[in-house]
């Protein structure tokens, strides 16, 4: 990969108690353009538009950077996600992906750049943007002093759905994610599992076009994860897009059509699956892009014979 320079200007970090700049302007250019299935490296800086109508993407980033204090956490990061994909995105911890898909959907505001959500500027028309998505956020609480049925259905409500439609799509939900027998107990008291499942469920209720997920099977087990992965195959196959972040490389290489490797703020790689394997495994391609690994050493005190 060919360092082009960063997003953020020579000196240009902001002494501790500084304002952040107030808004996104639009930077730099795609990094890949996934609706032609290329697997580019690189960071490209030049301007480019946005695509057509024909092809307006289901996210659309461009030159999209975040800088905490002294840290560049993402460094004008560039991407299209083809309508109807099931789209990766991997990285160590702490490439940035949490912070970039929290720009993406509207839940952190970009120090530069510019999301746009099937043609919607996130920034500029944040309502009309976050009705076509659902987002199942790392980390955010729920309101889990209500029981799972009425957190859902809570979420239905608060989008301005039909009370009688809300009703009906609860209970669908609440099957397809084994959870009727656990709806009237309160989310405090669920699993992590559980919890995981129910956020999916307050994403799903108003039927969005794009579903962003960070980590969406963490503390899932393996049942539990076959469902969600056939709930979502039948979601894409109807014409929704799923964004997912995961560290688990096997199943977004099974499961994601396209996939984007970020570190360090950036992305490495990005297109199909199959052609940023280039010939490998998606852990392989990972460890040759990324690098860092190596064999273990110097802990002979560890053997016991």
């Amino acid at each position: 990969m060919t360092d082009q320079g960063s997003a953020f200007p020579p000196h240009s970090a902001q002494p501790s108690g500084d304002p952040a700049p107030q808004g996104p302007r639009q930077i730099g250019a795609p990094q890949a353009d996934a609706r032609r299935g290329d697997a580019r490296q690189g960071d490209a800086r030049l301007p480019e538009p946005l695509p057509e109508n024909a092809h307006v993407p289901a996210l659309a980033l461009r030159g999209v950077a975040k800088r905490f204090g002294g840290k560049i956490a993402v460094d004008g990061i560039s991407l299209d996600v083809p309508v109807g994909s099931f789209y990766g995105v991997v990285g160590p911890n702490g490439a940035g992906k949490t912070t970039t898909l929290s720009m993406a959907t509207g839940l952190l505001r970009p120090d530069f750049g510019t999301a746009h959500v099937h043609g919607v500027d996130v920034w500029a028309h944040p309502l009309e943007a976050k009705r076509l998505m659902g987002i199942l956020p790392d980390g955010v609480r729920l309101f889990d002093r209500l029981s799972g049925e009425q957190l859902v259905t809570y979420a239905g409500l608060l989008r301005g759905m039909d009370r009688d439609v809300v009703r009906s799509r609860v209970a669908d939900l609440l099957a397809a994610l084994d959870l009727q027998q656990d709806a009237g107990t309160m989310v405090v008291d669920y699993s992590a599992g559980m919890t995981k499942k129910i956020a999916l469920a307050s994403a799903l209720i108003h039927a969005p076009k794009l579903l962003v997920l960070d980590e969406p099977f963490e503390s899932v087990d393996p049942i539990s994860a076959a469902n969600i992965r056939s709930i979502l195959d039948s979601y894409v196959a109807s014409g929704g897009t799923v964004i997912v972040s995961s560290h688990v490389m096997d199943l977004v290489q099974r499961m994601c059509d396209h996939v984007a490797i970020v570190a360090a703020g950036r992305v490495l790689a990005s297109g199909r699956t199959e052609e940023v394997r280039a010939g490998s495994s998606l852990e392989e391609r990972f460890v040759q892009l990324v690098g860092g690994g190596h064999r273990a050493g110097g802990l002979e005190w560890l053997r016991t014979s």
